[in-house]
């Protein structure tokens, strides 16, 4: 086997995946950042969930907002829910795995803050409770998926915002939604902290 080809291969999909997704999400990527500063300005927060290589990225976002992303800054209100063991062992023993993400949501969501759910399928049953449970205490969506958005897509209100990768793989959905939040950071730190 060729490996050099086969990971080149990697690359050029990779490439693809990002490229086909410019082609369309630069407009709701923008929004999404304009509502995400807004939210943070007014003195919100983001929380966001995932599972597995989505938990990583969620806390890979709440990472950048509360330290910094690429300037100095003060630090943003972003809570990972994916990173209490406890509160997640004990829900998941109690209740279900599918509640963990929405109990946390209801006890610390509040109006106007911003739930950033991350599903590479859109089908993961814990954000989709998230979301319902957003949507209940009135908290605004961002919602990361691929492929074709899954059930996620199809609950969204008007005000909430979905960044699909145009892709059908796993990983290069993953490597699609790293850039999102890249972009996202970048985008809430050029509006918060212009002259920075």
């Amino acid at each position: 086997m060729d490996f050099e080809k086969r990971l080149s291969g990697f690359f050029e999909d990779s490439i693809r995946a990002k490229q086909d997704t410019r082609a369309y999400a630069l407009p709701q990527l923008v929004a999404a950042g304009q509502r995400m500063a807004a939210c943070l300005k007014n003195g919100g927060k983001i929380l966001s969930c995932g599972n597995g290589g989505s938990a990583g990225d969620a806390q890979h976002l709440s990472s950048e907002l509360l330290n910094r992303f690429e300037r100095e800054r003060p630090s943003l209100a972003g809570i990972a829910l994916t990173t209490d063991t406890g509160t997640l062992t004990s829900i998941s023993n109690d209740y279900s795995y599918d509640e963990v993400f929405a109990k946390q949501v209801r006890a610390l969501g509040r109006p106007g803050d911003i739930l950033v759910g991350i599903s590479t399928s859109g089908n993961s049953g814990n954000v989709i409770n998230a979301m319902q449970a957003a949507h209940e205490i009135g908290m605004g969506l961002v919602i990361l998926t691929g492929r074709d958005g899954g059930k996620m897509a199809q609950m969204l209100s008007d005000n909430d915002i979905e960044l699909r990768a145009a892709s059908k793989v796993t990983a290069r959905i993953q490597e699609v939604h790293l850039v999102f939040i890249h972009s996202l950071c970048d985008l809430i730190d050029c509006i918060l902290y212009p002259d920075n």
